[in-house]
Order: C-alpha cells, then structure tokens, then sequence
C-alpha cells in the first residue's frame, strides 16, 4: 500500500498542476478538496457518523426510496456478500440512511465509516465514491490511495447515482470493501452490479409514484423489454411526459439527438412530439401481444420496441397534465402544510403569464419564491429584482423606466435601459410594491395593459413582453381603502395571490434550519451541527424577522463556533435571554402597557408570549387577553 507522505506529495503535486495518471474523477475531486473545501491531506481525519437524531430526520425524508428500493438492495447484497462487500444507500447529501453489511464486522466497519449514519460528501470526508458521485452525478470507483484521505486509503468504495423521476439525484447506492486486491480494474464487476442495481431502482421509483399515469419502457432488444428495459416514460392521461428514468432520459435524448438537454426540458412535452405515438396507441402495447410486434418510430425514424403498464386506476379518457413540482419549488419546504400548499400553487402558476402578488412578513422569503417560479419555468429568461422600498422616491421613475439622452442634468449621453425593459422576455420582480410612490403607479399600470414603456424625456414607448411578480409586507387591500394604493393597479398585479407563513408558524422549522445551516456550510466550506439546546432555543424564539433572520443567526454561530457542534452559547444574545430588556415587574403586577408599548416589549421578547410573561411577573393567559384587547382597540 502506498505510504502516506508519498500519497500527501501527490496530491500536492496535482493541486500545483502537474499531470497524474489518476482517473479524471479523481483528479477533478482532488482538486475540490484543496481548492473548494480547503481540506489538508495531511490532517487525517476518522470517519464521521452524524447523531441519531439527525440519522432518524435523514431516513424520515428518505423513507419512501428505502422501501421502494429495499428488495433490489438485498438482490444486490446477496450477490457480493460473499466477497466482504458492505452496501450503503446514501441520500443527496451523502448521510448513510440504509445499510448492510457482515454484523460480526460492526466494529471496523463503523471505525471506516462503512455504517449507517456515516456522512460520505466530499466536504466531510474529502475523495470517497459517495461524494464524487454526487458531484458529477455518474458511477465511480475510488479505489485505495484514490481516496483523498489518508484514513481511507484502505478501501474500495464503488458507486452509482439514483435520479427521481424529474431527473434530481435523490441518492447514492455504494458498495465498499475494507481490503481488496490492489489493481482497480478488479472492481469493474462491483461498477456494473452498483449501477444495474441503481438503475432498477429508478425503474421500481418511477413505477410507484405515477400509479395514475402510463408507463412507457423502450428498449432497442425486445428480450428484455419488460425487466430491464433501456428507459421507461411515465405518460398522463393526454399524453405528455410526467416523468422518467435518468437512464431513459439518457437514452431518448440519444434516440432523438437531443443532447445537451436536461430532463426538465422533456418534463410536460407531448410525447408525440418526439415519437410517432398516440395516447389512444398505448392499450395496443400492453403484455399480452408478442414483444416483436409492439414497435413504435421515433420522430427521427428509429424503430423501438414498447411496453406500456396501464394506470392502476382505469384509464378514462384524457385528464388534464398534472403539474410536477419543479426542484426549486421543492426546496422551499420540508414538511410544512402551509408551504406545500403554497408550492403546488406555484407549480400550476408557473407555466402561465399570470401577474402573482406574494404577500408574506418581512424576511420570509418572498424573493426566494420569485426568483424559483422563475427557474421553474422552461425559458426563464433574465430575473430583474426591483426593491421598491431601497430606491429614492426621486430616482426610482428613471431607474424603472430609463430615460433618453438628455432627458435631465446629468443624464448619461447615451441615456440608460431602464429595469422594466431590462427584464423583457424574463421575469420583472417588484418587491415591496406597497412603498411605489403613488403618481408612478399609473405609469407602471400602462406598462401592464398596453406591453410597452416610455423612457423619461422619450416620445417613443418601447414594446416589452415579461412575466411580473410583484411582494409586499403590507396588506395591499389595507392600502386601497386608505387611498395610498391605486386599485386599478392591484387587480392588475394580485390576478393570483400567494401567501407565505411566517417562520414561526412553520412545522418544518428544524429541517429549514439544518437545510440553512448546511447551506451555509457549503459556502464556507465548514461543517456545522446544532446541539439539541441550541435547536430548542432556536425553536422557542419568535423570529420576527423571518428566514433572513434565522440566516443571520446561524452564520453568526457557524463563525464563533470553536468545533462542528453549534451550541446555545455561539448564539446571537437575543436567543440566549441575554438581549437588554425591560425591568421586570414585581409579582403579581398588572400589566399596565398601552397597547403600542405591550407591542414593542413583545417583539423584545422576539415574540415569545411566555418570555414576556416571565418578565412581567404574570401568567401568559394574562397577556394574552391583553394582546386582544390591544389588537381590538
């Protein structure tokens, strides 16, 4: 085995530019440890189980691909059991959530890292099968002194990614030895099994979440058409394309030379696009006819071999397309009904130009859902954000508008673009639309009704055709009946309203705050837990400032963090009952607060009613019924 300084000098070596007769993967991996993540060869480090509680929150979330993936696992474990071969099923973010391996081995191979729980990203854990898998999104081996650190350059570790149905990498199946023979052709064998495996996994996957859908496999050999086949479509009821294998999108993308597309791209196309195949075609390619007679042409001429699988519910005629929920809508939430509510909504809305208004407090995450409607859609186009609240009243007609050369004293010779036309054939954004100074909301009106925008100092209107997405903290219908908010204007903007739940009303609040720490995390290349104190204090604040709160929090915290674990003393005061606040009042006191001044001391208190009550000596009903007496005033 190589010895670790000569392995540390090569790695060096490679980082300085020189050439290496490593696989590509493993040279591109060596240089993300060194230069993305900042991780040293020579600091060694044992592998890293993470702590059952957030074991438990990783296998909830990867539950349902755990069940449906199961009997191909043990398929699989059966075939390489023999060989001291470990299996590891790890999700996107390379935590072990299923495992089998020799029990009379536990020992080592939890030290390894070869168990459940054991973290295998490339940021964790430098080089390693797992982590490059995730990355490139394709099979790898890492074999021994491929491994950028030198605590594993023991091991063979061989994996191959798993693709939902939408084409996002879901997980990582790996099988793992802790010795093997020396060359790496030796592992060939475990690459193919790995990636068969994974592949049937996707099948098994597509085949349990389209249970409404058709479900199309092609394959160029009728032999094995219906257990193995080349790629497999799921087809709504009129026909266009819900969803598929990574390996089927591979496949068709070859078939109909469309390489370089992304499976999104196919996601909602009608299949007769691509095929020369109807709906009604489909009961004619069910079992039960001679697989060489079921044969369908792609649009280019090819000819395939077909097998459909009917809904399980009867087929009825021609439902409308189901939206499928695009990657960044599904990142918003973790489990909250709310939010999920809010998502399917903006998946039905996001293919269509519809003017949205999203209404939500301050800092819960309004653009963020601006700015994932656009990326949902097929052509997004540019994402132009106006924050009509930070530009000055007496600049924001020339910044939204443009003007023409001339058009005032210090007006740029060649005049300027305004954002309006800048974000033509894309998305316009106008967050707190609410602070528009009232004489442009006629003009932003026009643009709206006749698609065209007159410069200032210009006699020419310019066409535009965009998509707008307007926010506000404020109640928009508040400010229409106070005569603050043109009326003509907010039908204009609210065709469809979207409202997003405050932070504190979330029930996904630990899986969004891990989700923003480990977003954090990736941006500074530290890894980064919160103790279990930490998460109640975090839990039991009432963030009044939403998730640009909590992110500020936990950035701070990830900074005066003296290891990986956050606890309760890195963070901000205000979360440790430490914030200046008000004397208390004697006990029994009453509370004797105007209402404004309740208000404010309840926001000091971060909006935690029992934290206020402590400090005023009574009991929480006590504030409670003041707070309604306050709000009825």
């Amino acid at each position: 085995m190589v010895s670790t300084r000569s392995h540390i000098e090569e790695i060096a070596r490679v980082a300085m530019g020189s050439e290496s007769r490593r696989d590509e993967p493993v040279v591109q991996s060596w240089l993300r440890c060194v230069n993305d993540y900042q991780l040293d060869p020579a600091r060694g480090q044992e592998a890293y189980i993470v702590p059952e509680t957030t074991l438990k929150e990783h296998r909830e979330q990867a539950e349902e691909l755990i069940r449906i993936g199961r009997s191909g696992l043990e398929a699989l474990f059966g075939h390489v059991a023999s060989q001291n071969y470990v299996l590891l099923l790890s999700d996107a973010r390379g935590v072990t959530v299923d495992f089998m391996g020799d029990p009379t081995f536990d020992n080592q191979l939890r030290k390894a890292g070869l168990y459940l729980g054991s973290e295998w990203s490339e940021q964790r854990a430098g080089t390693c099968a797992v982590g490059a898998c995730i990355v490139s999104g394709k099979p790898v081996i890492i074999h021994q002194d491929d491994h950028f650190d030198t605590t594993h350059i023991g091991l063979t570790c061989t994996a191959a990614p798993i693709f939902d149905t939408l084409g996002d990498l879901t997980a990582v199946l790996d099988i793992s030895q802790l010795r093997s023979p020396t060359a790496k052709a030796s592992q060939k064998l475990a690459l193919h099994l790995v990636s068969a495996t994974a592949r049937r996994i996707e099948l098994a996957n597509l085949m349990a979440r389209t249970r409404n859908d058709w479900v199309l496999r092609l394959s160029r050999s009728p032999d094995f058409l219906d257990v193995d086949p080349d790629c497999a479509l799921s087809l709504d009821g009129s026909g266009r394309i819900t969803g598929m294998t990574h390996g089927g999108f591979r496949a068709l993308a070859g078939y109909l030379g469309l390489d370089g597309l992304k499976t999104p791209a196919l996601v909602g196309q009608p299949v007769d696009r691509f095929m020369d195949l109807d709906v009604n075609d489909l009961p004619r390619l069910m079992r039960g006819r001679p697989d060489r007679e079921r044969l369908v042409r792609t649009r280019s001429g090819l000819a395939l071999f077909a097998s459909a699988v009917a809904p399980v519910a009867s087929f009825r005629g021609l439902p409308s397309a189901r939206p499928a929920m695009p990657k960044a809508l599904r990142d918003l939430s973790f489990g909250d009904p709310a939010m999920e509510a809010v998502q399917t909504k903006a998946a039905k809305l996001a293919a269509r130009d519809i003017p949205i208004l999203i209404q939500g407090e301050t800092g819960s995450g309004k653009e963020y859902l601006a700015r994932a409607i656009h990326d949902s859609r097929p052509s997004p186009g540019r994402f132009v954000a106006v924050n009509c609240a930070a530009i000055p009243e007496h600049l924001i007609e020339s910044e939204l508008f443009g003007y023409a050369p001339g058009a005032f004293t210090g007006a740029a010779p060649r005049g300027r673009m305004g954002l309006i036309e800048a974000a033509d054939g894309g998305t316009l954004f106008l967050d707190e639309i609410g602070d528009m100074p009232y004489g442009l909301q006629s003009r932003l009106l026009r643009v709206l009704s006749e698609g065209e925008v007159v410069p200032v100092g210009a006699h020419k209107p310019v066409p535009v055709r965009l998509r707008l997405i307007s926010a506000s903290h404020h109640a928009l219908e508040t400010l229409v009946a106070d005569g603050r908010f043109r009326e003509d204007l907010y039908f204009r903007l609210a065709a469809a309203t979207l409202r997003l739940p405050p932070l504190r009303e979330r029930l996904d609040f630990d899986r969004l705050a891990e989700h923003v720490l480990a977003r954090i995390g990736r941006e500074t290349g530290e890894v980064r837990h919160l103790s279990a104190p930490a998460l109640r204090a975090l839990r039991a604040h009432g963030w009044p400032g939403n998730l640009r709160e909590l992110a500020n929090a936990l950035r701070v915290a990830a900074a005066l963090a003296d290891g990986e674990e956050i606890t309760v003393a890195v963070l901000p005061d205000q979360l440790q009952g430490l914030a200046p606040a008000p004397p208390p009042a004697r006990p029994g006191a009453r509370v004797t607060a105007a209402p404004d001044g309740l208000h404010a001391q309840l926001a000091a208190c971060g909006g935690n009613v029992s934290e206020l009550a402590r400090r005023l000596g009574v009991d929480r009903t006590t504030v409670h019924r003041r707070l309604r007496k306050a709000r009825g005033a």
